[in-house]
């Protein structure tokens, strides 16, 4: 049987070096499949354009895209159809997955004024560019039985340390005022899918991905000066606005119900990690 890995970036490509250490096939569908390391079979394909054959023995697709750009029309391309491509594909070959994961985004819920979401509060955020990502939900939810959606929190890792440069560089400011953050280690998300379409016989249509400790971006902040070994940032100032994509708490006790435990529970063992330079891939 085989694994589709229908946007195999970073993140599809930590998806399928995991798969392949558990034994499966893996194909990567990518502009640059020549960029993939061995273990996965790398096939260029553009998501927005006619793709390639689909194998036959095709058991799994994760459709694990993301936008070059943050206009809508990147986010329309990148998601919607790109996500109605990757279906029509399979129609197009006849091959009927026991499972296609999509990976979504946590901002198609909005600003909740810090409270909690889960898989049943209302995904209703204003901005465009998240209710595209939710369109592309709806379009993979309605076309096939087998689909799941993994809604992910702000991934960091290796080659995703925004917050490590701010804070090294001198440009990290202290918020004035709370503003919850929610985000998952790129390793615990790969994990995630993987946990997702090979460890749960029969899932639900819909998950969160976030570590277990929503925190306040000043803390984080600290937090990381403090294991530099670097002043505390400054108070204040423009990045004490709005949290881009809106102020939640992400509840992710149903995948933790479904099995699945994080080997970076908490930013702290994150960021720790990655300051460490952890860049071993664990299966």
């Amino acid at each position: 049987m085989t694994v589709l890995i229908a946007g195999c970036g970073d993140l599809g490509t930590e998806v399928g070096l995991r798969l392949a250490a558990r034994g499966q096939r893996v194909v990567g569908w990518r502009r640059s499949p020549e960029r993939l390391p061995t273990g996965i079979e790398g096939v260029r394909a553009d998501l927005t354009q006619p793709l390639p054959p689909v194998p036959a023995d095709t058991d799994v697709v994760v459709i694990a895209t993301a936008a070059g750009g943050r206009t809508e029309e990147a986010y329309r391309s990148a998601y919607v159809d790109a996500t109605g491509n990757v279906l029509d594909a399979l129609e197009r070959d006849g091959v009927t997955p026991r499972r296609v994961l999509f990976v979504s985004s946590t901002a198609v819920y909005g600003d909740f004024g810090g409270d909690w979401v889960s898989e049943d509060s209302p995904a209703e955020s204003t901005a465009p560019t998240a209710r595209l990502v939710k369109e592309a939900e709806d379009v993979l939810l309605a076309r096939t039985d087998h689909g799941t959606v993994l809604r992910l929190s702000g991934i960091y890792g290796p080659g995703r340390t925004r917050l490590i440069d701010q804070v090294t560089g001198g440009s990290a400011v202290l918020p004035q005022e709370v503003q919850w953050t929610n985000r998952i280690h790129r390793d615990d998300a790969a994990a995630a899918i993987v946990h997702l379409v090979l460890d749960v016989e029969e899932p639900e249509r819909m998950y969160l991905g976030s570590d277990e400790l929503p925190v306040d971006l000043g803390e984080v902040l600290r937090f990381l000066a403090a294991e530099l070994t670097l002043p505390e940032p400054p108070a204040g100032g423009a990045s004490g606005g709005p949290v881009r994509g809106g102020a939640r708490r992400v509840d992710s006790s149903r995948l933790r119900a479904s099995g699945f435990s994080f080997t970076y529970p908490t930013y702290r063992e994150g960021y720790r990690a990655v300051l460490a330079g952890d860049g071993v891939r664990h299966p």
